[in-house]
């Protein structure tokens, strides 16, 4: 059974239908990733199965519960976690009290504290920087605290938005390194990103978006060949 199911999934703003009855699935331990050009739907889809954004019509399964219905605070609690796009991190709170933010569904202080410790070693310049002012921290620096943020949930799924969004090229690679790893540790993506090339090159699988629809899905090296990708997406 896949691990996150989305059934004819339809979201509309006002008279705009801005997702048209999609459907797709994300399998446990792998990295689907969304790739479509700007206004396609992408961040729609990830807001809307995080409780962000209502569904007009159309199921999201996670497991066997249906999103639809709930609370996106109790959401993260099921084992979800969301890296928004633009990072939106706390600009005036220090690293230490972002991450504590991205625990607040977690009673368990023991817990809390390995996934500290998980971030950090993840993460090292974090730990380095953990009573710095969040909004000093370079470009990269605060994408890495929101994933950070993300993972002291222990989610078992984490939806990434733009994760390499006006990052440099340096920076670009080591984010795609660390979501590589995340997921080798055990925890599935559903990945949102412009840079086509990259996402296709770490995912499992991909789908293709263009106005609120599915046009094109396969295994993602696959995709990566595709002479209409390759054309729209790959600047091929």
């Amino acid at each position: 059974m896949a691990m996150l199911e989305i059934k004819d999934l339809e979201v509309s703003y006002g008279m705009i239908k801005a997702i048209k009855g999609i459907s797709f699935e994300v399998n446990q331990g792998e990295i689907i990733a969304l790739i479509g050009a700007n206004g396609a739907g992408k961040t729609t889809i990830l807001h809307t199965i995080t409780g962000l954004v209502p569904a007009h019509k159309g199921e999201i399964m996670f497991g066997d519960v249906n999103l639809t219905k709930i609370k996106a605070h109790k959401i993260v609690g099921m084992g979800m976690a969301h890296v928004p796009e633009g990072r939106r991190v706390f600009q005036q709170l220090t690293v230490y009290q972002n991450l504590m933010m991205g625990a607040y569904t977690v009673k368990d202080k023991k817990q809390i504290a390995d996934s500290l410790e998980m971030v950090y070693k993840r993460f090292p310049r974090l730990e380095e920087r953990k009573n710095q002012v969040a909004g000093t921290l370079s470009g990269g620096e605060q994408q890495m605290l929101a994933m950070g943020r993300a993972l002291m949930s222990k989610p078992g799924i984490i939806l990434m938005d733009e994760p390499s969004m006006g990052l440099s090229p340096l920076y670009v690679n080591e984010i795609f390194d660390i979501i590589r790893e995340v997921n080798s540790d055990g925890t599935t993506v559903l990945l949102v990103e412009q840079n086509a090339k990259k996402a296709l090159a770490i995912a499992n699988r991909a789908y293709v978006l263009e106005t609120g629809k599915i046009v094109l899905s396969g295994d993602a090296k696959e995709l990566m060949n595709d002479d209409s990708v390759k054309k729209a997406y790959l600047g091929e």
